[in-house]
């Protein structure tokens, strides 16, 4: 049986190889498309992007050390009838001894430009499936209002005492993917 988790609930993952399936249903009539995008950020004990490969999204769908892929962009705005909008395969039997946390975030592409944010889209999860057995292991729905967010950080997995964690996020943030970057990464970033 599936645990709800609640904002800030933390708990033991103990498997290796799942999906990080997570969905959305923007409002109909804003006048442009939603395009959601998922990404994740993979962090060291510095909280830092060790390189440019570690951060996953539809342009960089797999990690060096192919613990994690991104099956896709869903571009449609993630009207999904079923199932998840976007998701991000991992194994964590595979995760560089570097990266101690790996962060799920959701931004709204061009979301200033579209006066879209999420006051404008209901239903968002987050949900971990155990790959073996195809089964909802957890699931987090977030219900808080975010009426000026474009982005928001719907969990974590972490590594605690060489066990692997995982937070219910929840965090909204008033910004785009170019603020994870910048907060993340300080390399050059290649277009």
């Amino acid at each position: 049986m599936a645990i709800n988790l609640q904002k800030g609930q933390r708990i033991d993952i103990g498997l290796d190889k799942m999906t990080i399936g997570l969905g959305w249903d923007p409002n109909d009539g804003t006048g442009y498309d939603f395009d959601l995008d998922a990404s994740a950020f993979m962090i060291n004990e510095s909280r830092h992007i060790p390189s440019e490969s570690f951060f996953i999204f539809y342009g960089n769908t797999d990690s060096p050390d192919g613990a994690l892929h991104h099956t896709g962009d869903d571009p449609t705005g993630g009207n999904s009838l079923e199932g998840d909008d976007e998701s991000i395969q991992l194994d964590l039997s595979q995760v560089d001894c570097a990266i101690s946390e790996i962060l799920i975030v959701v931004t709204i592409h061009e979301a200033l430009a579209r006066k879209q944010n999420y006051g404008q889209v209901r239903n968002s999860y987050i949900r971990i499936v155990d790959d073996r057995t195809g089964t909802e292991v957890a699931k987090y729905e977030l219900e808080e209002d975010f009426s000026i967010e474009t982005a928001v950080e719907f969990g974590r997995i972490y590594r605690r005492n060489g066990q692997w964690k995982f937070e219910a996020s929840g965090i909204g943030y008033n910004e785009d993917l170019a603020f994870f970057l910048s907060k993340y990464y300080h390399g050059e970033i290649i277009k």
